[in-house]
């Protein structure tokens, strides 16, 4: 794989609640550099992303109840539709973890409809936070989010107690198949990390560290 193929499988991703605006427009310039496949911010953000963006073959990607998926599917609906309207092109949302673990499938679906619904033709991904779910939940996780429209599934915020591992790729794609794209997102910084994540099956990668993974292709 060479630097091209490999730097389309990243969102090039910021998302410390610190970061300022120079910190975005720096980020928006590497990804323009090596032609990632989108720059991933919170929602404040989105709209100074999309502008700077704009012609650049670089996709916006606005996170949404994030990293804690706690908020209301009210509220999660209105921030996605917002950051669309800021000019995002897809949408990494948190799954309703309280929900899952109790059992409320139904009220999971309903909470990832809503978004899918306010985001329109807006790309959906679900984080499943997968180092806090036994594999039976990351399986009912991965139903829920077919059944209710979601585009992808994505393993991880990054701000939980564990980030992407490839054995958590292979047991979303034998419940996705290619029906969903599935992405790996968490603790990503190294080249054999990302090849053996795209290898079990990732079709993105989530990472801050891009621009590193791909300078590894020099070695």
């Amino acid at each position: 794989m060479n630097k091209q193929e490999l730097a389309r499988y990243f969102d090039h991703t910021l998302l410390k609640p610190f970061a300022t605006q120079g910190d975005i427009q720096d980020l928006c310039r590497e990804a323009v550099e090596y032609q990632f496949h989108s720059v991933c911010v919170n929602p404040c953000h989105v709209a100074l992303v999309s502008r700077t963006l704009r012609g650049s073959g670089v996709k916006t990607c606005s996170v949404v109840g994030f990293p804690l998926g706690c908020s209301t599917s009210q509220v999660k609906a209105v921030e996605a539709g917002r950051a669309v309207e800021d000019g995002a092109d897809e949408i990494d949302m948190v799954l309703a973890f309280g929900a899952l673990k109790q059992g409320l499938h139904d009220q999971v679906e309903n909470d990832i409809r809503a978004v899918v619904a306010a985001a329109g033709q807006a790309l959906v991904k679900v984080i499943i936070e997968a180092c806090y779910l036994s594999d039976s939940e990351k399986r009912a996780a991965c139903s829920i989010a077919e059944r209710a429209g979601a585009d992808f599934v994505k393993t991880s915020t990054g701000f939980g107690s564990g980030g992407a591992l490839v054995e958590d790729i292979r047991l979303m794609k034998s419940v996705v198949g290619d029906r969903l794209q599935i992405k790996a997102s968490g603790g990503i910084s190294t080249l054999e990390q990302a090849l053996a994540l795209i290898e079990a099956g990732a079709d993105r990668l989530g990472a801050s560290a891009g621009v590193t993974i791909i300078g590894e292709l020099d070695g």
